[in-house]
């Protein structure tokens, strides 16, 4: 029987390898797994700096699982609220960050939950990573009481601890980000602000004052532009012109890295930390990533760029399979380990979208609560002067 278990597990293994995935045995036990591994990673191009992050990097087994989960319930959720959407379930506004996963999952590997984080209108995946749960996400999409924001901020509205949303307005999160950072300053906490935005917002002046300001006074905010090239619909070369995001700080330090690779976002999200909680001041960081899906839920995202490109990305680097594949080929995890946490992830959005579809909406006396924070009650003019309505705080 022992030559017989050695056949069998020859087997396997070469059709294992042929699957991509080497060597993967399925009666293995946890014990075999390589612990950790060191990956080499893309070198970044950097902006003012001597030198740039490391680009020999250390993951742990659990990291990568955790990071793997993490990223794969944001895309499950993504593809969920689509889903949702074109039911007419989920209306108006709604972005989707499918594609761009390892960049929230590395930011948010390289930093505190004490830290803040403030970013625009493709909102939902640092919701989740800054400690919003499926449910009220998926609530919040629906406008149901359970939502994150009692269903009245919708897809671009979500907020919570250390997290200040979700911004509608193109470029206005970043003076609102360094001013977090300013309160960080002002309080001496050692805490910083992550700001982030678009390719399509970073022609915006009032980052530019931004930057101008932060500089001045030393602020610990890391800048990061999340390039996923098309901004709204119109290609970076034809909208920027200088599409080198990272440079575009002059007096600020920065780096331009792979968006793709959520180790390579890890490192330098780690660097640009370390950076700003030395006391030298302000960081850019410029994500070169991909959305998957349109601008918004009302742009097919087709008409200026192929579909051939978007499935050439999706195959050739698309964060969750290079992931996957990195702790498969170093037998840091197994085939069906990783199928049971997609088993469990789809469990978990089901259950969500369930509770999303159910949950009442919010009665109209809720509408004008929270105004104010810690506030006696208080009339609310309406429309028109008979309308009384009653804010609680």
């Amino acid at each position: 029987s022992g030559k017989m278990l050695s056949n069998i597990s020859s087997v396997l293994r070469a059709c294992a390898q042929r699957n991509g995935a080497a060597a993967v045995i399925s009666a293995r036990t946890y014990a075999d797994f390589t612990t950790q591994a060191t990956f080499e990673i893309k070198k970044c191009d950097v902006h003012k700096l001597d030198e740039g992050p490391a680009t020999q990097v250390v993951m742990t087994r659990d990291e990568g699982l955790q990071y793997y989960r993490t990223m794969q319930l944001m895309r499950r959720m993504e593809l969920k609220a689509d889903q949702l959407y074109k039911q007419k379930i989920i209306r108006g506004f709604c972005h989707l960050y499918d594609g761009q996963e390892a960049c929230a999952v590395g930011i948010e590997a390289a930093i505190n939950q004490t830290d803040h984080l403030i970013t625009a209108y493709r909102a939902h995946g640092y919701t989740y990573t800054r400690g919003g749960t499926v449910k009220e996400i998926m609530a919040e999409l629906t406008g149901r009481r359970g939502g994150i924001a009692k269903g009245k901020g919708g897809s671009m509205h979500m907020y919570c601890k250390n997290f200040y949303g979700g911004n509608g307005i193109v470029g206005a999160q970043v003076p609102l980000g360094a001013g977090v950072a300013l309160a960080c300053k002002y309080q001496g906490n050692n805490e910083l602000c992550v700001c982030l935005y678009g390719d399509g917002a970073a022609n915006q002046g009032q980052i530019f004052e931004t930057y101008n300001m932060a500089a001045l006074w030393k602020l610990p905010v890391i800048f990061i532009c999340e390039n996923n090239r098309y901004g709204m619909g119109t290609s970076v070369e034809r909208a920027a012109a200088s599409t080198d995001y990272y440079k575009r700080g002059e007096f600020i330090p920065g780096l331009r890295l792979d968006g793709m690779d959520v180790l390579c976002v890890r490192e330098a999200s780690r660097f640009a930390a370390d950076h700003c909680r030395s006391g030298k001041g302000p960081i850019l960081m410029e994500l070169q990533t991909y959305r998957y899906h349109g601008h918004s839920m009302s742009d097919p995202g087709v008409s200026y760029r192929t579909r051939e490109e978007i499935q050439e990305v999706r195959s050739k680097s698309d964060p969750i399979s290079l992931l996957k594949d990195r702790m498969l080929s170093n037998n840091m995890a197994s085939v069906e380990e990783l199928k049971d946490i997609d088993v469990e992830v789809r469990k978990q959005i089901e259950d969500a979208a369930q509770f999303a579809t159910t949950d009442p909406e919010p009665p109209l006396e809720e509408l004008c609560n929270h105004i104010f924070h810690n506030n006696p009650p208080l009339e609310v003019r309406g429309t028109h002067p008979w309308s009384k309505l009653k804010s609680i705080s």
